[in-house]
């Protein structure tokens, strides 16, 4: 007899929190990549069928790295290198875009998720501008909430940035910057082996507009071979203190691309 029935009952007995931003003209793009634009292409009435039928459709415009996406093993280099060892310059070669660790090769997620809810054991809405979240924050929120990190896990770090997600250049991190993990949190964060991580800025980690490395970026990407998720919505979660959950994404299979856009649900 096939499992599935009991399977959808218990997933639809469960709660669902949508963990994706919205898609839309005008929404923060790290100026690293492409600005995102939509259009009609074709309108309702520029064709109409003898039956009375009329569509119409759009033509989009954006990088692989706008919206809620995750960060292909690609996307990242250290001295030319990238985390398989291959040169980058070889890798990326021709018409095809990259020929290994492109976001097809990442495949369907369906992991156990974490929250570290460093905004709320701060006690604040959302960190400062250019605030550096360090092992010790990451550390002892875990403490806090009693979240254990297993190998292999989903690890979600909030901020509180994503309210200003209607407000690009606040978002962005404006003239001050965006708060995220340093350089030792980074580091820290690989020593789990997760299966990827993720937060609710644009960047993941600290902006400071005075000394932009991304060097937390090399770190997992390049060394430790981590994806990272950005412009996740986590403020629901938060909201029900939900710190554990079924983490399910589908990345786009896009050929050797260095991203893709996804839409994350946390189930629990």
């Amino acid at each position: 007899m096939s499992n599935i029935p009991v399977l959808l009952q218990q997933i639809s007995s469960m709660q669902q929190f949508d963990l994706s931003q919205p898609v839309v003209k005008g929404m923060p793009i790290h100026p690293a990549h492409p600005p995102y634009h939509i259009t009609l292409n074709n309108r309702h009435g520029d064709v109409i069928r003898e039956c009375g039928h009329s569509s119409s459709n759009e033509m989009i415009v954006m990088s692989t790295h706008s919206g809620t996406h995750i960060d292909a093993l690609c996307h990242v280099s250290e001295h030319g290198k990238l985390f398989s060892g291959e040169e980058a310059a070889e890798a990326q070669r021709g018409v095809q875009l990259f020929k290994t660790l492109g976001a097809e090769q990442i495949g369907t997620i369906f992991k156990r998720g974490v929250l570290l809810d460093v905004a709320a054991y701060k006690g604040v809405d959302a960190l400062d501008e250019a605030y550096e979240i360090t092992e010790e924050d990451l550390i002892a929120t875990a403490q806090a909430q009693g979240t254990a990190i297993e190998q292999d896990n989903v690890i979600l770090v909030r901020t509180g940035w994503g309210k200003w997600w209607d407000q690009a250049a606040k978002y962005l991190g404006g003239h001050d910057g965006a708060p995220g993990p340093g350089v030792r949190a980074g580091e820290w964060l690989a020593k789990q082996k997760p299966f990827c991580v993720g937060s609710d800025t644009s960047a993941f980690e600290v902006m400071n507009h005075d000394n932009i490395t991304l060097e937390v970026h090399m770190i997992l990407i390049a060394r430790n071979g981590i994806s990272i998720i950005e412009n996740l919505y986590l403020e629901e979660l938060s909201q029900n203190k939900q710190y554990e959950f079924a983490f399910v994404a589908l990345p786009i299979r896009i050929v050797g691309a260095t991203g893709s856009p996804i839409r994350p649900i946390a189930f629990a």
